[in-house]
């Protein structure tokens, strides 16, 4: 139910700064199961919620909290059976190392 509730906010069609602060929290929360969310909404979203996940995604990596080993994670999900997972997890992976490099 929580992972779904998330979900929503991820992709809340009401209000993007929703989004962003949902998808800034789930990386500074940094769990397999906590990015493996925003995978999925990745695949999910439009461009502007899309947009919006990336610049939460950013926010989470920037500064003295940041945690750059997202990558990893983003790794173990680049072998997740679900496709929507990995094709998100790419997306994710692509922004962090962005910002990381």
């Amino acid at each position: 139910m929580a992972a779904e509730a998330l979900a929503g906010l991820l992709l809340d069609v009401a209000d993007t700064a929703v989004t962003r602060r949902t998808a800034e929290a789930l990386v500074r929360v940094g769990t397999t199961a906590a990015v493996r969310l925003i995978a999925l909404a990745v695949a999910e979203a439009d461009d502007d919620h899309g947009d919006w996940m990336q610049t939460g995604v950013r926010d989470a990596l920037v500064g003295p909290d940041a945690l750059p080993d997202i990558a990893a994670v983003c790794g173990r999900l680049a072998q997740d059976p679900d496709a929507d997972v990995r094709r998100g997890a790419a997306e994710v992976l692509g922004w962090a190392t962005e910002v990381l490099e």
